[in-house]
């Protein structure tokens, strides 16, 4: 992208001519007829929700708005596809002018910096992904809570949730840029306390993965049986339950979710024995039957393998993260399995005992030797 001085932008064209052609096509409108006050509604709704989200009304076409930013069609077109919302009709007036704010201060930002394509589409497509994401999990919540709290239907709890999007979205704003400040702020913690002492040389890393990381699963058993026959709601707070607590026992141990994977979870840690610590809390879960315990959490394997990992697009890759998923499929209920390596970096710790399982054979990575991880005896 160019890098572009903020230019003038042009104020919405004149409205249409209700006589003129654009009346004739306006899709309430049908040939012959009579108005559909159900699209008519809908797009009043719709203006409504730009008004309030979007900062305004969408009045540039994808032309328009590549030329008041300097840019190119298909510079517009791919930011807006790496955002996760890719132009389908170049002359629909689709954009905004906060659109056009928004992609001068990009360029500015990919010129300054000097980023190549590779580092554009990465960070662009970072923020596509996680608000995309974040967005629907926030509204569908919103739906639930509304469902809950007034007694309605899914379909009367989402128009509800509609009617209250402007008013909510400023607070879920500063929360959505507060939490982000924060969590910029845990990273370079992370990273200032990891490598500001690090002296590396070109070749130093000899092709490593980059960072040690103790890296886990905990996957839920018998997923499929248990959910078998649940309706939405009640397989919403199965699986919402499941990943709170999850989230809560590994965090409070330590450790970081990476992702949530429908019946499994997957966690880091920085060091070996945080590692073993939250794997444990959450090898504590599921009743003395089989079943979910008093806080409805179902047993679950868990798994921990210590070894370097590649960090990229919000998740991890590595031999030690193909490897720990391996050691969660055959690991026995509330039970945490390791490798012989994890095992050899955990012995000596007095909190932690250690058993050796027979070896087994797994798909892509040869036999194993797992080893048992659990608390060591304290009477």
């Amino acid at each position: 992208m160019p890098h572009p001085d903020t230019p003038d932008l042009p104020a919405a064209g004149p409205a249409a001519d209700p006589a003129g052609p654009a009346a004739d096509a306006h899709p309430t409108v049908p040939r012959g007829g009579t108005p559909d006050p159900t699209l008519a509604a809908g797009q009043v709704t719709a203006a409504r929700l730009d008004e309030a989200l979007l900062g305004g009304e969408r009045s540039l076409s994808l032309d328009e708005l590549a030329a008041v930013t300097e840019l190119t069609p298909s510079d517009v077109e791919a930011y807006w596809s790496w955002l996760g919302l890719p132009v389908t009709d170049p002359s629909e007036k689709a954009f905004t002018r906060d659109d056009a704010d928004a992609l001068v201060d990009v360029a500015r930002f990919v010129a300054d910096e000097e980023l190549d394509l590779r580092a554009q589409t990465t960070l662009v497509r970072s923020m596509g992904h996680t608000t995309e994401r974040l967005a629907l999990w926030q509204v569908e919540g919103l739906v639930e809570h509304m469902a809950r709290r007034f007694g309605l239907d899914d379909t009367s709890a989402r128009l509800l949730v509609l009617d209250r999007l402007p008013a909510l979205a400023p607070a879920l704003e500063r929360q959505l840029l507060h939490a982000w400040r924060r969590q910029l702020a845990a990273v370079a913690g992370r990273f200032a306390t990891e490598f500001s002492g690090a002296r590396i040389t070109p070749g130093d890393d000899g092709g490593r993965l980059p960072l040690p990381r103790a890296v886990g699963f905990a996957d839920i058993v018998s997923f499929t049986k248990r959910t078998a026959g649940l309706g939405s709601v009640e397989l919403a707070e199965f699986v919402q339950t499941f990943e709170t607590e999850a989230r809560d026992r590994i965090t409070a141990a330590g450790g970081r979710v990476v992702k949530t994977i429908g019946d499994a979870v997957l966690f880091v840690a920085d060091d070996v024995a945080t590692g073993a610590e939250v794997a444990l809390r959450l090898a504590v879960s599921g009743g003395a039957d089989g079943g979910p315990d008093e806080a409805g959490v179902p047993p679950v394997r868990v798994s921990l393998v210590w070894g370097r990992v590649l960090s990229r697009f919000g998740d991890v890759f590595g031999t030690s993260v193909n490897l720990a998923a391996r050691l969660t499929d055959i690991a026995e209920p509330s039970t945490v399995l390791i490798d012989r390596d994890t095992a050899a970096a955990l012995r000596g710790d007095p909190r932690f005992a250690l058993t050796a399982q027979p070896e087994r054979e797994v798909q892509g990575l040869g036999v194993i030797e797992p080893v048992r991880l659990q608390r060591a005896y304290a009477g």
